[in-house]
């Protein structure tokens, strides 16, 4: 007997054959997709507990955010209008102002969030990026997980090393003060693999954890004789890791050259490799990551799309699998991935000005079935398919935007938001349905993320970035900071 089946809907299966079944039924059994059909077929087979009526609605593999950060989720907004304010917000926000606390409750909003969008998998970078990540202790990364754990949601958390010269000075704040201790590079790499023996495939698997090592950019401060050596000795380091222990290694924000240099130099590409943002990269670098078969996160609302562009059509046309990512809910982007469906759509095809580029269905792949490959997960997510993981979300068709039904495809990456998503499941168990979070407190969610947010910006002393700034109004642009 099931013990969930969805019946009369519409099943967008992304299965190798892409089938699109009209009038279907998905019978789920534990955390898998028991069997998937015809609702005349199915439904008289497997009887189920729990019976969802799916019609007017579409049956989807849950949305998968290649790249994102937590933290995020508290700081949305702060020095956004500012040059190098919201940066210098992130490495104070997370570095000397944060606790156990914040980190919790920031993962459990971000979590709702992502389940009201319909994003049943996410990755979530613990930090910034490749200077602030929260691995002095290995507190914050429970705090995170714990909370993941416990909401239901599927996550790869990428926990990590910052950029050289260290040591680091990160705060520790559980105990009612504030305690200041220098952190060396080997102490992050403990970190690391501490939280990867412990929570690496916890939660019957919805928890898995990744490694992130900063980009190399030729002429930085770590390009110098003082420093280069050093960053070669960290980055093999860190890449054994993430081979002894068989995860995933990933870096974010690679730009034009940053990937010749990742494999000529440090030897870091491969199949187990997922390297984000890869703007203004050249033909040569396509050709390495087709090669070595590395993956690409590509963000189409983040900063760094707007400075550059990630070569999505010219990867796809090389072999290479590109997913798609948030870049996290900071400073001004959210968990929904319809959204980022449709950003990422239009930014190409502004670029080459060309209309056919980045078909609606390829657009659908890239959100789910070909981000499950960039994570290593096609076998267990990413599709519709009986013995897969029951991770899946409807979406209500019946709104006025995406009124007449006809061509639902079309209307899912050109129409569709995360408000339309009815129901969320995830291993089987149902985090969302009607809209309504089904064992969690949403309002308590909410409300402990306000306080905990508000107890970091007066810790940190950053109320001022909560005001608005000159040239808010009235202008075509806000004036630089030498301006205000």
């Amino acid at each position: 007997m099931a013990d969930i089946r969805i019946d009369n809907t519409l099943i967008v299966t992304m299965d190798p054959e892409r089938r699109v079944i009209e009038n279907g039924s998905v019978a789920i059994e534990g955390d898998r997709i028991a069997a998937i059909g015809a609702t005349d077929a199915i439904a008289p087979a497997h009887p189920a507990t729990t019976v969802i009526d799916g019609r007017r609605k579409a049956a989807l593999p849950g949305m998968i955010d290649v790249h994102a950060h937590a933290g995020h989720g508290l700081i949305k907004t702060l020095g956004v209008a500012l040059d190098g304010a919201w940066e210098q917000a992130c490495h104070t926000a997370y570095m000397t102002a944060s606790d156990t606390a914040f980190w919790r409750a920031e993962a459990a909003l971000s979590a709702v969030e992502r389940i009201r969008c319909g994003t049943t998998t996410g990755v979530s970078y613990l930090g910034g990026g490749d200077d602030v990540m929260r691995t002095d202790e290995p507190i914050y990364a429970d705090a995170h997980c714990a909370a993941i754990e416990a909401i239901g949601t599927r996550s790869v958390v990428a926990v990590g090393i910052n950029r050289p010269p260290f040591p680091k000075t990160y705060a520790n704040l559980e105990a009612g003060g504030r305690v200041d201790r220098p952190i060396r590079f080997e102490d992050q790499l403990r970190v690391c693999e501490d939280v990867a023996r412990r929570w690496h495939g916890a939660a019957n698997g919805r928890l898995t954890i990744a490694v992130s090592f900063p980009v190399h950019h030729r002429g930085s401060d770590q390009d110098s004789a003082r420093h280069y050596a050093e960053v070669a000795h960290q980055a093999a380091a860190t890449r054994d890791l993430t081979r002894r222990l068989g995860l995933i290694f990933t870096q974010d924000g690679h730009r034009e050259g940053s990937i010749r240099i990742a494999h000529q130099e440090f030897n870091l590409l491969g199949p187990d490799t997922l390297m984000s943002h890869a703007v203004d990269i050249d033909a040569e670098e396509i050709r390495l990551l087709a090669e070595t078969g590395t993956k690409i996160a590509h963000n189409p609302s983040s900063n760094r799309s707007v400075t550059g562009r990630c070569p999505v059509p010219e990867l796809l046309d090389a072999g290479v699998v590109v997913g798609i990512g948030s870049d996290g809910t900071a400073p001004d982007r959210s968990y929904d991935m319809f959204r980022h469906m449709f950003q990422t759509m239009h930014y190409h095809r502004r670029h080459f000005r060309d209309a056919a580029v980045l078909p609606h269905g390829k657009m659908l792949e890239l959100v789910t079935i070909d981000g499950a490959h960039a994570l290593g997960m096609a076998d267990t997510i990413g599709s519709l398919e009986p013995g897969k993981q029951a991770d899946l979300i409807l979406v209500d068709l019946f709104r006025p935007h995406l009124v007449p039904m006809n061509m639902p495809l079309y209307r899912l990456t050109c129409f569709a938001n995360g408000a339309d998503v009815d129901t969320t499941i995830v291993a089987g168990r149902i985090l969302m349905r009607d809209r309504r979070l089904t064992a969690i407190d949403e309002e308590a969610v909410m409300l402990d993320a306000g306080e905990q947010a508000s107890r970091m910006i007066e810790r940190a002393g950053l109320a001022a970035l909560t005001e608005l700034p000159r040239g808010f109004w009235g202008r075509s642009r806000y004036p630089a900071n030498e301006e205000r």
